[in-house]
């Protein structure tokens, strides 16, 4: 009852600045950015893997997560980063649409979410913060965290090592390129920890935090990521 009392509020909040056109067909919004057709074909994620969230028969554990097991526990991804999911992405994270950050967290907060402890954003190296002027998974993480009533730590982990961007590396030298790339400052002995972030594609960023979080003496961490790249 409580955390429908928090979404409900979130919701109407959300009334007070949703009057313009929908981001995507300009058609009257209603309560949201976006309106409720739009919204109806985001593009959904089939079965998923529990812990990775990629496609995976009946939705169990995959293959690869048996083989070699991330060092998070599971994943939850709203939809599967291609059109029109991949354009609102980029306009919160390129174009400043900083109101797509508290539609993603309302969308995260309506669905059913793992009681935590505490909630952490991807965090941004500085100079990468410098360059971008906020950090895009923070502003989501915000927004979830006043829907639920859980409490937020922007500043429990460290990006340390600057590193290019994933997107610019071939698949098997992601890992290696964040190796090493976070230092978490808080105890979280005995913590269940939330990492929020914006996109999931091979996973290996949000892997290295997991690690970080894992020796800071968290015993399990689960993501929630607004998209997951799935390849076909």
């Amino acid at each position: 009852m409580i955390l429908a009392t928090l979404f409900n509020t979130c919701l109407r909040n959300a009334r007070a600045w949703a009057g313009e056109d929908c981001l995507l067909c300009g058609a009257e919004p209603g309560p949201e950015l976006l309106c409720p057709a739009c919204i109806g074909e985001l593009p959904a994620l089939p079965e998923s893997c529990p812990r990775c969230a990629l496609p995976s028969p009946a939705a169990a554990v995959c293959g690869s997560c048996l083989n070699r097991p991330p060092h998070f526990d599971a994943t939850l991804a709203l939809w599967r980063y291609e059109f029109p999911c991949d354009r609102l992405v980029q306009a919160l994270k390129y174009r400043d649409r900083l109101a797509l950050a508290g539609f993603f967290a309302r969308a995260l907060a309506s669905r059913p979410l793992p009681e935590v402890d505490l909630i952490v954003p991807m965090p941004l190296h500085p100079k990468r913060l410098a360059e971008r002027g906020f950090n895009q998974a923070l502003e989501i993480a915000r927004g979830l965290a006043r829907c639920l009533g859980t409490p937020i730590e922007p500043r429990a982990v460290l990006r340390v090592k600057h590193t290019p961007p994933q997107t610019a590396l071939p698949h098997e030298e992601r890992a290696k390129n964040v190796r090493g790339a976070f230092l978490c400052k808080l105890d979280l002995s005995g913590a269940s920890v939330a990492v929020v972030d914006d996109v999931m594609t091979s996973g290996a960023t949000l892997n290295e935090l997991a690690r970080a979080l894992k020796r800071a003496g968290a015993t399990r961490v689960e993501n929630l990521v607004i998209a997951r790249t799935v390849h076909r």
